[in-house]
């Protein structure tokens, strides 16, 4: 509103300078910007976001299944770790054991995965994520957890259009002042030589 009041200001003021109305308007459009582009921006980056992760959710829902496995016997110390990275991202840290599945397609498996419980215990059985075709995959994104990300994604964009905006008024205010001493002292420089003379300028 200030920012408003300043460029109505300056429409009309006799001490007004080219520069001035310049500045002001400067403002005014980074007030915009901050106001009304920032939102609108990080509405529709969150509305994008949401909408390529809650169709990524949903493929890895109809991709990924939940099987039941059997604890065959403790993995050994140097037992490799599930081949799929996103497995052992999403896996808490526990003891590994081999375990045996059978895959959605009717197909079974043996390896290496985290013990369900600790200690683990032969016979003992627990479900795992896994493909149609019975390798290893970690949890399906949730929905709830695709949005969250999504609206962070959104207020990180309106806070970057918004921070670009006032950057870019920083920048011109900056330069527009270093025009106006310029000026100064060239206004300076060609008043100078007369002060102090009798009768100088009178």
């Amino acid at each position: 509103m200030r920012t408003a009041m300043g460029v109505w200001r300056w429409r009309r003021n006799p001490l007004r300078r080219p520069t001035d109305l310049f500045e002001a308007w400067v403002a005014f459009a980074a007030l915009v910007c901050v106001l009304v582009v920032a939102p609108a921006i990080g509405w529709v980056a969150g509305l994008r976001v949401d909408g390529t992760l809650q169709q990524a959710a949903q493929e890895q829902r109809q991709e990924r299944h939940l099987v039941p496995a059997v604890v065959v016997r403790p993995a050994p110390a140097a037992a490799d770790v599930p081949a799929d990275a996103s497995a052992q991202r999403t896996a808490p840290h526990r003891t590994q054991i081999v375990a045996s599945w059978t895959a959605p397609d009717g197909s079974s498996h043996e390896g290496t995965v985290p013990a369900a419980e600790e200690p683990p215990r032969a016979g003992d059985r627990f479900r795992i994520w896994t493909d149609a075709h019975g390798r290893l995959v970690g949890q399906p994104l949730d929905p709830s957890a695709a949005a969250f990300h999504a609206g962070m994604a959104g207020l990180a964009a309106a806070i970057g259009v918004a921070a670009l905006g006032e950057t870019v008024r920083r920048l011109v205010v900056r330069r527009l002042v270093h025009r106006r001493y310029i000026r100064l002292d060239r206004a300076w420089a060609a008043a100078g030589p007369d002060w102090g003379r009798a009768g100088a300028g009178s």
